[in-house]
């Protein structure tokens, strides 16, 4: 697995969902904030976002996507004005649009995310990031939306499958466009630095391997010391230290999303012992696997 992969993993649960959302005339609409990421795309028309965070209005235009990657209450309207006329995004129910000639067709979804155990390259992104349309940029981005339009339409064979593998696939397109066009964040950075990107991508190939520092300076081609001072001001973290989080959050994962026994839990984690799991972990978590277990269960 590579970074970014095992990033967007670490946070996912469950399917995305999504609606279609024909209007026309003058609307508004508000989202309430959601404890995962939003998105919209914006299949014919245009309209305008108003963060409620405070940010500046976005408009958006056919082609466009955003992405809402805390889940951030916003508005979508036909204008950026009065925002107080906004209907719960729930209560808008106009499929045929306003028949005036300003249709605007979007696909508005969610992705479910347990933010507990946030990668710190998601926790970085903007609260609104924005993706407009503009002939050559991401390729692969204006494909997936290209597909997606085509698979809105639930009679074809196979739709229900196809839909949720795109938005799947469209989250990773749109996290890959904000890394290739950010002017902040550290993680762009980290992954544009071949020491340690070399060594992050050691670490997450083979997370329960019994890796020392001497051995991670050997796989990124460096000496310790190197990859120790470009690591830690790059990463936040020492080696070392990310290591033992990143194995901590895969535990996690592992706990949430299946039934194994934490002996598996712990050798596939890269702990020699359910003890020295639980202990590592209760230091992380401040409850110890088994309750972490029961907690996300219940969930």
């Amino acid at each position: 697995m590579d970074v970014v992969s095992d990033a967007i993993s670490a946070v996912r649960t469950g399917r995305p969902s999504s609606n279609r959302l024909r209007v026309g005339g003058s609307w508004c609409t508000r989202l309430a904030p959601y404890e995962g990421a939003g998105f919209h795309v914006v299949l014919a028309g245009g309209c305008w976002l108003v963060p409620e965070t405070g940010g500046e209005p976005v408009t958006l235009g056919a082609g466009d996507v955003v992405l809402l990657p805390h889940g951030a209450g916003h508005v979508l309207a036909d204008s950026p004005g009065d925002t107080a006329r906004a209907v719960p995004f729930e209560e808008m129910r106009r499929p045929d649009g306003g028949g005036d000639g300003r249709e605007v067709e979007l696909l508005c979804g969610k992705y479910r995310l347990d933010r507990s155990r946030t990668h710190p390259l998601m926790a970085e992104l903007p609260e609104v990031v924005h993706l407009p349309n503009r002939v050559g940029r991401h390729p692969e981005l204006r494909s997936a939306v290209d597909l997606l339009a085509n698979e809105l339409d639930e009679r074809r064979p196979g739709s229900c499958l196809a839909l949720p593998s795109l938005l799947d696939l469209l989250l990773i397109y749109m996290v890959r466009a904000w890394m290739s066009e950010a002017e902040t964040g550290s993680w762009p950075s980290v992954l544009s630095d071949p020491v340690t990107t070399a060594a992050l991508r050691a670490l997450h190939s083979d997370p329960a391997a019994p890796w020392t520092n001497d051995r991670l300076a050997a796989a990124a081609g460096v000496s310790r010391a190197t990859l120790a001072r470009r690591f830690t001001a790059l990463v936040g973290r020492a080696p070392m230290a990310y290591l033992t989080w990143w194995r901590l959050t895969l535990a996690a994962t592992q706990l949430r999303d299946t039934d194994a026994p934490l002996a598996t839990v712990a050798r596939e984690a890269g702990y020699g012992s359910p003890y020295a799991l639980s202990h590592a972990f209760s230091r992380e978590f401040g409850v110890t696997p088994s309750k972490y277990r029961v907690g996300a269960g219940s969930s």
